[in-house]
């Protein structure tokens, strides 16, 4: 099939392209943006399978641009499909903002309005998407995205403004819009009921601008600390993967702190507020570590390269039970409160060992009690 896509350059237009290429080789896209001009455009219309619209401004320096961009451009390429005799499917996206009475506002409302045209005379399939704040990587900070300038300024420890705070705002994320794009490839989709196409209510985030502010603060906060963010909602999921998108290159890289001596080394790597923390141990040749025991705090071992031995004994037994862990044949083992236990490199070379803790270590609480395994 070969896709044109306007505003090819744009956040809309990078993310669907992207997606078209990575779903199918066979696909051939047209681009188009600033750098294209007419004729192409007149090549395109004659080739095309199926057209996605993106190409609009939002905010232009002079507000004539919003009539020419936003609805005479399009009434151009309409105008070529149809001398073109190509029938092709449109997709479009409008705004909710359509309904208001801005000039911005009214060229959509025309746009829409030519393409309902186009519908009748070429009959054509038309999809006429109204869309709402769409966030994700790619958007261009300090424009017309508020989650992509509070991403951008927060990770380089800018201020930001909140003029109104309580401002209830929705979302759509990227990648669900671009989803719901590309199965208009595929499908047949209904639009609802007033003939526009959204994405259904589970895709639709709302928060307040204080709540995206303070999310975005605590993304840079955790990350600092080493600690995961909490992803039980969809919405922090993919704020979280759009926040990360906007980082300098240079702090992608997250330095850690390692507590080394004479038998190795151990680093806590990841932490969680509610689900512990993941650690790794290294351990020299020879060495054995641990001989202690835990009231509360529970832990998993994993060796990810080294043989190891593992002994445990249940406080107050003789009775020791041990256990060899190899990184040739991975398993898991739970070491629960209450028993003493310790590792052991049994190999010739180090040692790994990640550890994972029912609860971040805190050198106030540490909740470790010093007890030989072999009495």
């Amino acid at each position: 099939m070969k896709i044109l896509v306007t505003g090819s350059g744009g956040f809309l237009g990078k993310n669907l392209i992207a997606n078209i290429a990575a779903q199918s080789a066979e696909h051939v896209i047209y681009t188009y943006d600033k750098s294209n001009d007419l004729e192409d455009l007149k090549a395109y219309t004659k080739e095309c399978d199926f057209v996605y619209h993106f190409a609009a401004v939002h905010r232009p320096t002079r507000e004539e641009e919003f009539l020419k961009v936003n609805y005479e451009f399009f009434h151009t390429l309409l105008a070529l499909l149809r001398e073109n005799g190509n029938k092709c499917p449109v997709l479009y996206t409008s705004s909710i903002q359509a309904v208001q009475n801005t000039e911005y506002a009214k060229s959509k409302r025309m746009a829409e309005e030519a393409l309902r045209e186009h519908e009748r005379l070429n009959d054509s399939k038309v999809f006429i998407y109204r869309l709402t704040n769409t966030f994700g990587k790619w958007a261009k900070p300090c424009a017309y995205s508020v989650v992509a300038t509070f991403c951008y300024n927060i990770a380089r420890e800018r201020d930001i403004e909140l003029h109104n705070p309580d401002t209830f705002m929705r979302f759509y994320y990227v990648d669900d819009v671009t989803d719901s794009f590309l199965r208009h490839l595929e499908e047949e989709i209904l639009p609802d009921a007033d003939g526009y196409y959204r994405l259904t209510d589970e895709y639709c985030y709302t928060v307040t601008l204080k709540e995206l502010a303070d999310t975005i603060r605590n993304f840079k906060k955790a990350r600092e600390n080493n600690y995961i963010p909490d992803m039980k909602t969809p919405f922090t999921k993919k704020l979280y993967s759009t926040y990360l998108s906007y980082l300098p290159l240079e702090e992608l890289r997250i330095p850690l702190l390692s507590h080394r001596d004479d038998r190795g080394s151990f680093t806590e790597i990841l932490k969680t507020e509610d689900r512990g923390q993941i650690s790794l141990n290294i351990t020299k040749p020879g060495i054995k570590k641990g001989e202690h025991y835990h009231n509360t705090k529970c832990e998993k071992f994993l060796v990810i390269s080294g043989t190891a031995l593992l002994q445990l004994r249940r406080v107050g037994s003789k009775e020791i039970t041990e256990y060899f862990l190899s990184g040739d044949e991975l398993c898991i083992l739970e070491v629960p409160p209450g028993f003493t236990h310790n590792l052991i490199n049994m190999g010739e070379s180090d040692l790994y060992t990640l550890i994972w803790a029912n609860e971040v270590f805190d050198p106030a609480h540490p909740d470790t009690y010093h007890c030989p395994v072999s009495l």
